[in-house]
């Protein structure tokens, strides 16, 4: 198949959970590799200040300790732009597992220091990673300790560094000039940009979108986590290094290889649903208390918060 070179604006920012996992079930690290690998991490770290009163004790690595990252993608390279992917990843390494919610960007919530309910994907526009962490922090009511945000530009690049992936297409459909058929289907870069983003002709909306999002994370997961891929670590990199900001250090990176190495091979998916509805003629998606309530337990258990 083949696509066209438009710039998408709504795909799976897949780069920095690809950068998260890889570290969880990774385990050979020359010294090239190594090398390689803290010049990608000292490009990208960019610590936030902010407080949590949902944390007492901050996350011990070495002590093995649950904790989440807030994934959040964006098309502006600069600090602000709405986040179009938003995902929480909870790692835990006593179940040896790795729970992976989308939330839907236009899902209706309390904008954590505006003062006001809004699209949850508005909250990196008006206060940047700070204020989204705070937002989906509230929204779930558990912890946000880490974030990786990821410019659109990586996605191409680590599709293609990993030699494409392999995902099983269950709608026929058509986007941006490229046919993707039902069944097993290998996307290219650019191919896989348009397969996770196209929204409006799927039947199930942005939770069919969530789910083709869901996919192509756990394929190049697949793919990045292989030995062959180790001989294409130094595109692999470079691309995450260009493309992705954290707060997370190099030496904390090295301990989630060291200590969560086995949770990162079972990436559960989770989802949440709502109903869409319009307010002031504006579309929201709204999350019904008991479905928010099911989705918070659901992750604080993960987090061992019970």
């Amino acid at each position: 198949m083949r696509s066209n070179n438009k710039k998408g604006k709504k795909w799976l920012k897949v780069t920095g959970i690809i950068l998260l996992v890889l570290l969880i079930a990774g385990g050979a690290y020359g010294y090239t590799v190594y090398k390689s690998l803290r010049t990608a991490v000292d490009t990208m770290h960019e610590p936030v200040e902010r407080k949590t009163e949902k944390r007492e004790e901050p996350v011990e690595f070495v002590e093995k300790d649950p904790f989440s990252v807030l994934m959040l993608g964006t098309d502006a390279k600069n600090d602000k732009g709405r986040t179009d992917t938003i995902i929480v990843l909870t790692v835990n390494p006593t179940n040896n597992s790795v729970k992976m919610l989308s939330i839907p960007r236009d899902t209706r919530t309390e904008i954590i220091g505006k003062g006001k309910e809004d699209k949850i994907n508005h909250a990196h526009a008006f206060g940047g990673v700070e204020m989204a962490m705070d937002t989906v922090e509230n929204f779930l009511d558990i912890p946000i300790d880490y974030y990786m945000k990821v410019n659109m530009e990586g996605f191409k690049d680590i599709v293609d560094a990993v030699g494409g992936v392999t995902v099983t297409n269950t709608l026929d459909f058509s986007y941006d000039n490229v046919h993707f058929p039902v069944g097993e289907i290998t996307l290219t870069g650019e191919e896989a940009l348009p397969y996770v983003r196209m929204r409006k002709e799927d039947p199930n909306g942005d939770f069919g979108r969530n789910t083709r999002q869901r996919q192509v994370i756990q394929a190049v997961i697949k793919e990045g986590a292989s030995v062959s891929s180790l001989t294409n670590f130094s595109s692999i990199f470079k691309a995450i290094g260009e493309n992705v900001k954290t707060n997370l250090t190099f030496d904390q990176m090295i301990d989630i290889q060291k200590n969560y190495k086995t949770a990162g091979s079972n990436v559960q998916q989770m989802e949440i649903k709502g109903t869409g509805t319009k307010i002031n003629g504006i579309y929201y998606l709204q999350i019904p208390q008991d479905e928010q309530l099911r989705v918070q337990n659901e992750l604080k258990a993960q987090l061992e918060l019970q």
